[in-house]
């Protein structure tokens, strides 16, 4: 892992930030919606029984209009009933008599049946008018004092409802956005850890194919190596050479000054032992063979490589004894 895993903080840690954040939210909202508005109190209508009024119609008042009206109506009548047109003349101007007086005497019985009728309707008509004014000027004062309060009221909880719902929506957005911030940020940790979680192995898968075709290779080098590579005997470094000596079981048989010359193929090991030693050529003396392939066995070369690889050598080695 890099050295950023240390210095990012932990997960559980960043989510436990979240929940604490959503939670602080959440309660705020509650304790919003848990506010208690102002309970109105409705006034209760008193109801007012309507205002009565009797008329009662007053003999004197009726009685004088009567009069009038029969004054008024009886002189019309009374010009037709004069027979003879001088006297009417000359009584034109003077019109203080008390004729006309007796004549609407007389008449009155006859026509205040009808006019009396009329009178007593008139009245009527009148009272009847003022009454609904009486009704409307009591009925219009309630209702304007119960709606300013009813409305002031009404405005006053709807003016909290308002608040109420305001400050719910900004707590609600104001818990949205922290979470979407936490989310956010949740997710660019995740995938960072993700990124470096898949660069991590991604490595790894290239250090293992790397590592599975260095030993391939070298599998296949030491495969090479296994092969045998011939070698002169001139090529040959010895470590340690060993001890070539006429073996003296071979002297019955042989004269002095003799020479016996031997070949032998000597199979090479990485760390430059001999393995095995056999005759390429023979001396004519087995005895001068085989202790040939003796002593050369007690000797070591130098290991011998090839492109910087041990690898198995066949060396050819001549091998002259002289007899003593």
């Amino acid at each position: 892992m890099s050295s950023t895993d240390l210095d990012a903080p932990p997960l559980k840690l960043i989510l436990a930030a979240i929940i604490i954040v959503v939670g602080l939210h959440v309660l705020t909202a509650v304790a919003l919606v848990a506010i208690k508005t102002p309970e109105i109190r409705v006034e209760p209508k008193k109801d007012t029984p309507p205002i009565e009024i009797e008329m009662v119609t007053l003999p004197v008042k009726t009685a004088v209009p009567e009069v009038e009206k029969v004054q008024e109506v009886t002189p019309k009548k009374a010009a037709p009933k004069t027979e003879s047109k001088p006297e009417s003349k000359k009584q034109a101007p003077s019109k203080p008599k008390v004729a006309p007086v007796v004549k609407a005497k007389q008449n009155t019985p006859e026509k205040p049946v009808v006019k009396a009728k009329k009178a007593d309707i008139a009245p009527v008509v009148k009272v009847e008018k003022k009454k609904p004014d009486i009704i409307k000027k009591e009925v219009s004062k309630k209702p304007i004092v119960e709606s300013k309060v009813d409305t002031s009221m009404a405005d006053s909880q709807r003016e909290a409802e308002e608040r109420r719902k305001m400050l719910a929506a900004e707590s609600q957005k104001a818990a949205q956005e922290a979470h979407d911030r936490a989310v956010q940020d949740a997710k660019i940790i995740a995938d960072a850890k993700a990124a470096r979680e898949a660069q991590a192995e991604a490595n790894a898968r290239k250090a293992a194919e790397d590592k599975a075709a260095k030993d391939a290779a070298q599998k296949a080098a030491a495969a090479a190596s296994n092969e045998p590579v011939s070698f002169t005997a001139s090529a040959a470094d010895w470590a340690s050479a060993p001890n070539f000596s006429f073996p003296t079981r071979a002297a019955r048989r042989a004269s002095s000054g003799d020479t016996f010359k031997v070949v032998l193929i000597l199979r090479v090991n990485k760390q430059g032992g001999i393995d095995s030693a056999r005759v390429a050529q023979s001396s004519g003396n087995s005895i001068v063979d085989k202790e040939a392939q003796r002593q050369v066995s007690s000797g070591k070369f130098r290991p011998f490589t090839k492109n910087g690889v041990p690898v198995v050598g066949n060396v050819t080695l001549p091998v002259t004894y002289n007899v003593p």
